[in-house]
């Protein structure tokens, strides 16, 4: 045992970092409560009470159950739910598969394909949008034109004027701007893999598809559980490129719970209303990162 001295000595040292650690972690924390749990309990406090311009009245339930029989609501929750269905897994799987490939090349090639891959990231929303915008022009837009030439179709296509199209325009947009990430974070992964188990494995007459699932494919399972995290809130969250693109339209066809948030706030200016959808939200966003920790833990184990 440890002098009676040098035991007190070391509690201090440890109290002592542990001081330090928190006066580090002290700006983090202090913006991390203002600007995230303080305005998460407002929200909470404000979705029972019909907080308005002009009102705030105490109506318990009443937003919530108002939620459940507005038909915009409804059809921005279906929407969401099919960008997350549709996005998520494409992106995790498409981007697992291209990383596979650019891991396999010289070091400046895999350098040269992910900066390509991860430019729509660091590029503004804005500028990414005008482009797609453009490409999807009814009168001369480079789908139209392209397809015409090809004589696939005969007439101009209305891409996001139309239902049927609109939404999975989005849903397009999205995953191109979604992959660069996953990306570069599966490359990084797949350098991180153990190659004596690799060689290991190859020795003893493993191919490359058993290689890939009983040996790398555990290994970059956290990876891969939080890019499916990141990419489901960045699907729920889908806001810019609504708003930019379509307005919710046509016949709120590509409305999402966000932008339906954003209409009610700053339109129609219930404050109270929107927030209970937030709510609504956050717990929805929450049971399926839950989901994924669960799926992904269990893949793991077996």
């Amino acid at each position: 045992m440890l002098p009676k001295a040098a035991l007190k000595r070391s509690r201090a040292l440890r109290r002592r970092e542990t001081i330090t650690a928190y006066l580090f972690l002290l700006p983090s924390l202090f913006f991390f409560l203002a600007f995230v749990i303080v305005p998460m309990g407002i929200a909470l406090v404000t979705s029972f009470f019909n907080h308005t311009m002009e009102s705030f009245e105490f109506v318990g339930l009443a937003n919530y159950k108002e939620l459940f029989s507005d038909p915009v609501f409804l059809r921005s929750l279906k929407n969401t739910a099919l960008i997350v269905l549709v996005a998520v897994p494409t992106v995790t799987a498409f981007s697992l598969w291209v990383a596979s490939a650019i891991y396999e090349l010289a070091a400046g090639l895999r350098s040269f394909f992910r900066i390509i891959f991860y430019l729509p990231v660091v590029t503004g929303t804005v500028a990414v949008t005008v482009v797609w915008k453009w490409m999807f022009n009814q009168y001369y837009g480079f789908f139209n034109y392209g397809l015409k030439s090809l004589g696939l179709i005969e007439k101009n296509i209305s891409w996001l004027g139309d239902e049927r199209y609109a939404i999975w325009c989005i849903i397009l947009i999205l995953f191109t701007t979604s992959i660069g990430q996953p990306i570069v974070l599966y490359v990084a992964a797949l350098g991180n893999v153990d190659k004596s188990l690799i060689e290991a494995a190859e020795v003893d007459g493993a191919n490359r598809r058993q290689v890939f699932w009983k040996i790398k494919w555990p290994s970059i399972m956290p990876t891969t559980l939080y890019i499916l995290v990141i990419t489901t809130i960045n699907s729920f969250q889908c806001f810019a490129l609504i708003q930019l693109l379509t307005s919710g339209g046509p016949n709120n066809s590509t409305s999402t719970v966000m932008y339906y948030i954003y209409y009610q706030v700053f339109r129609l200016y219930r404050y109270g209303y929107a927030n209970a959808m937030g709510i609504i939200l956050a717990i929805i966003i929450a049971l399926f990162s839950a989901l994924q920790f669960k799926l992904t833990k269990s893949g793991k184990a077996a």
